[in-house]
């Protein structure tokens, strides 16, 4: 199992930020590497709830089908998804602070399949970019506060 984990202030009230980041239906609008979003499931997001989100990641697009395995609302939820072999699962958790809310990222990627056991070893540098590329969708995430 691989794992990242990175942390960013957002200067908001928490039930604000857990609001942006849990309207996937609008994520290309505030996350710059997503170019678009179909929802798979109809109604309030929730446990349960499905998407495709095609993104840019490492300079292509991909496309992920993402669903929503745990929702609590202001303080969590986490999203799960697989493919390539591998089981991935991301969880946001969120805190309030006196600068706004401190948003918590914990990225897990686990192997299913023999080939990608073996290719977890080869990606291991790409999880530095990964970070990176997961940083930046808190970074987009954070502006669209300030640019209101």
């Amino acid at each position: 199992m691989t794992e990242i984990s990175l942390s960013r202030t957002i200067a908001a009230p928490r039930n604000e930020v857990f609001a942006r980041l849990s309207d996937f239906p609008k994520a290309a609008e505030t996350i710059s590497a997503i170019t678009r979003i179909e929802m798979l499931t109809e109604g309030d997001v929730g446990v349960g709830t499905r998407f495709k989100e095609t993104r840019k990641v490492f300079g292509r697009e991909a496309t992920e089908e993402m669903e929503v395995t745990r929702f609590d609302p202001p303080r969590s939820y986490t999203l799960e998804a697989e493919s390539h072999g591998a089981h991935y699962v991301s969880t946001f958790t969120l805190e309030e602070t006196s600068d706004g809310t401190e948003v918590e990222l914990v990225f897990r990627a686990t192997p299913l399949t023999l080939l990608a056991k073996f290719m977890s070893f080869l990606t291991k540098p790409m999880m530095r970019k990964a970070m990176q590329e997961c940083a930046k969708d808190l970074e987009d995430v954070a502006r669209s506060f300030e640019a209101g």
